[in-house]
């Protein structure tokens, strides 16, 4: 049998709010404090126990995500001042625990980059303020790929420096984190909603009356935000400006997954390969920034400049791949502007 929160749509609407909505927070709220104690478990200085506590800590976000994310959709039904502050906390623990394993990440794409780039034919290396000085036209001549061989290393490098040192900040910062009273606060909250979650004298309502409204109200802000993309042609991968709007459709993405959740019981099969093509956007995206900032180190070589600057070309090209990935595979495609 299902539980309330794992009801069929028809099924789940014919109970009250109370009885989908609790039930699903209460379940979130149980996997973030079994994250929580595995990632104190696992946090180890041994190289499998480092493994551990890195897959408890996704697990802790993840459960934090859906927790915050149901708790602004569904903030009508819930006791206003506690949902407006648990998500604000919820959201800085999230985004303190999410660094380290993003500078991580950024590392190795971009190390793995450099080594497919390295005698390949290249793209065009872009110049200008706010992108890395390169000389070469992106033809593939050997001249650009001697430049780019000599350069490579060098490039990867001062990265590896770089995100290395952010790494380590970011660990810190997650390690000060999770031994502040700031966190312990978060946690007896999340405790506490584990046990009972604070709804409104509204949610003993039909769910048909009081989470349909909120949950196609997140739907429409992201059918809003993807039909007020731009056509395909008139966008400048360059430009990444364009970036924050496709950033706020993944949030939006998420958002709109999670009150599915909640009143489907079970994600939207449909959105996978969206979500994952937004995903490596946002990967593609902040690589690129960072090759972008590297380049930008003073009195660097212009082998090392150009080597950045073919590796942010590259990255702005894995951008524009993953915005038609989305494209192609965005279920609703009516609302995306024709390429």
């Amino acid at each position: 049998m299902r539980r309330p929160d794992q009801q069929t749509p028809g099924t789940a609407t014919a109970l009250s709010a109370e009885a989908v909505l609790a039930p699903y927070l209460r379940a979130q709220a149980a996997d973030f404090l079994r994250s929580l104690r595995l990632h104190r478990e696992q946090s180890a200085p041994t190289d499998a126990g480092g493994r551990g506590a890195e897959e408890a800590a996704r697990a802790l976000r993840r459960s934090a995500r859906r927790i915050s994310g149901t708790l602004h959709t569904f903030k009508g039904l819930l006791d206003p001042g506690w949902a407006d502050q648990l998500r604000a906390e919820l959201a800085w623990l999230s985004g303190t625990l999410a660094r380290e394993h993003d500078c991580s990440t950024r590392l190795l794409r971009l190390l793995e980059a450099l080594h497919r780039l390295s005698g390949a034919h290249l793209p065009a290396a872009r110049t200008g303020t706010g992108k890395a000085a390169a000389t070469g036209t992106g033809s593939g001549t050997a001249t650009d790929r001697a430049a780019l061989d000599v350069g490579a290393a060098r490039a990867g490098a001062l990265l590896e420096r770089q995100l290395t040192l952010a790494r380590t900040r970011a660990h810190s910062a997650a390690l000060q984190a999770l031994g502040s009273s700031r966190f312990h606060a978060v946690a007896d909250s999340v405790a506490l909603l584990a046990s009972e979650v604070p709804l409104t004298g509204a949610a003993g309502a039909p769910a048909a009356e009081t989470l349909l409204g909120p949950s196609e109200h997140a739907r429409g802000r992201l059918l809003g935000a993807v039909a007020a993309l731009p056509p395909g042609e008139s966008a400048d991968v360059y430009n990444e400006a364009h970036d924050a709007h496709w950033h706020q459709i993944r949030l939006l993405l998420r958002l709109h997954r999670y009150a599915h959740e909640v009143v489907a019981g079970e994600p939207d099969p449909v959105l996978t390969g969206p979500e994952h093509a937004l995903d490596l956007h946002r990967e593609a995206s902040e690589a690129a920034s960072a090759a972008s900032a590297a380049a930008r180190t003073p009195r660097i070589a212009p082998a090392t400049a150009y080597a950045l600057g073919v590796l942010h070309a590259d990255q702005r090209h894995e951008v524009d791949a993953a915005r038609c990935v989305f494209r192609e595979t965005w279920p609703y495609a009516a609302a995306v502007p024709a390429p």
